[in-house]
């Protein structure tokens, strides 16, 4: 059985450059996959030799959206959702997903890399 667990990551970036990132096929390819289409409200995602489907089961604009893998049987799901501090403005990521426990650790280090690369193309 895969656990829920829930990352946070500061992102210096106004919410809604970073939900386009989060949200659109162009957005999500320069950070996430190789390439990303879009159909419907079903995401394909590519990584060199690697396609995966996830559809969008919900979404608020500049808030969050949350997708669900296509080939997963179970209710599990990743999200991303913008949190903003009241007093500072700071934009914060929070990124909920699942996992076995035996792969946690490994995919807590591919959504740290990740991340990186998200800052990375927004200039950070």
């Amino acid at each position: 059985m895969k656990n829920k667990y829930e990352l946070e990551y500061p992102i210096n970036s106004s919410a809604k450059v970073l939900f386009n990132l989060l949200s659109t096929p162009g957005g999500l390819s320069e950070w996430f996959a190789d390439d990303v289409n879009l159909q419907g409200s079903v995401f394909t995602f590519f990584w060199e030799e690697t396609e995966q489907q996830a559809e969008v089961i919900q979404r608020k604009d500049n808030a969050y959206i949350r997708f669900r893998w296509i080939d997963e049987d179970d209710d599990t799901f990743f999200e991303f959702r913008l949190t903003q501090d009241e007093l500072t403005g700071d934009v914060s990521l929070m990124i909920t997903d699942f996992s076995d426990d035996d792969e946690k650790n490994d995919a807590i280090d591919l959504w740290d890399s990740q991340i990186a690369e998200l800052k990375h193309v927004i200039g950070l």
